[in-house]
């Protein structure tokens, strides 16, 4: 046992306090078998517990306070901005229609143009995998992706909760680096062997958390590429309720703040997996 949690629980009994010193010069745990009056002249020990941790720390009877979020997920804790202002300095594309796609430098920092808003929830640390599998699940409508959620004892994130566990307080728009500059090595993003329309979609995602760079201010890995996710929109009524997130493989603008809508709750995209949210108990 700690010296100083034993100190707390015995300072208030003398003869205990002298058994202890006994036990400490002798070195034997047996010691403390003398009685008070065997020790009663022996010094009292000088063992000062520390000033900055409390008697209820230390004391192992104590049980620890339940953690907020499971293993496999991460608390979100902050203030968000619904609305912000992010301005792009220079574009990775020449001019042309894609040009405004893929921003490769947003200006520091962004602006927030409303009120913020308290956030506190657990999100999962990863892209659902099913048990057994190497890569995440995809092939998910946002009705089946309620189901698995909701199986876990989770639910979908909603799209601002998405939004805040990837870009944080300082509404960075990439979730990776300082947030500002675009890094194609960082996440899975940017591939353009997409595949011809007569072969479908080339399958190019990676097992989710194998890019650690690929991680939002709150640890959160591959929101940005890998596979889109399915949210439910903060004011969405069925059946315009889904949205999804974190955009995929392909060059697309793979920011914390695009969204793609659309394409229904029944949608069932080669590349749109499954993340789960849960509140905070």
């Amino acid at each position: 046992m700690d010296l100083r949690a034993l100190w707390l629980r015995l300072r208030s009994r003398p003869c205990l306090r002298l058994r202890l010193g006994l036990s400490l010069a002798l070195g034997s745990p047996f010691v403390f078998l003398a009685s008070c009056a065997q020790t009663a002249a022996l010094p009292s020990p000088v063992i000062e517990p520390s000033s900055s941790v409390g008697e209820a720390e230390l004391d192992p009877l104590v049980p620890s306070p339940p953690l907020p979020c499971p293993d496999e997920m991460v608390l979100v804790s902050g203030a968000s901005c619904p609305k912000v202002r992010q301005v792009c300095l220079r574009w990775v594309d020449p001019p042309g229609p894609y040009r405004e796609f893929r921003c490769a430098e947003y200006q520091k920092p962004s602006e927030c143009l409303s009120p913020r808003e308290a956030m506190r929830f657990c999100i999962d640390r990863d892209e659902y995998t099913s048990p057994g599998e190497r890569l995440p699940l995809v092939g998910q409508s946002w009705t089946s992706a309620t189901r698995i959620c909701e199986a876990a004892g989770k639910r979908l994130c909603q799209e601002s909760e998405w939004q805040f566990a990837c870009e944080g307080e300082q509404m960075a728009p990439y979730p990776y680096g300082d947030g500002f500059v675009r890094d194609r090595e960082a996440c899975n993003i940017d591939q353009t062997r997409l595949g011809r329309p007569q072969e479908g979609l080339r399958d190019l995602r990676v097992p989710a958390g194998s890019q650690p760079r690929c991680a939002s201010p709150f640890g959160v890995r591959d929101m940005s590429g890998n596979v889109e996710e399915w949210t439910t929109l903060d004011k969405g009524r069925a059946p315009e309720r889904s949205a999804m997130k974190g955009a995929w493989w392909l060059p697309g603008k793979n920011t914390c703040r695009a969204v793609t809508l659309g394409h229904g709750e029944v949608y069932r995209g080669p590349q749109v997996g499954v993340r789960c949210c849960r509140d905070v108990r």
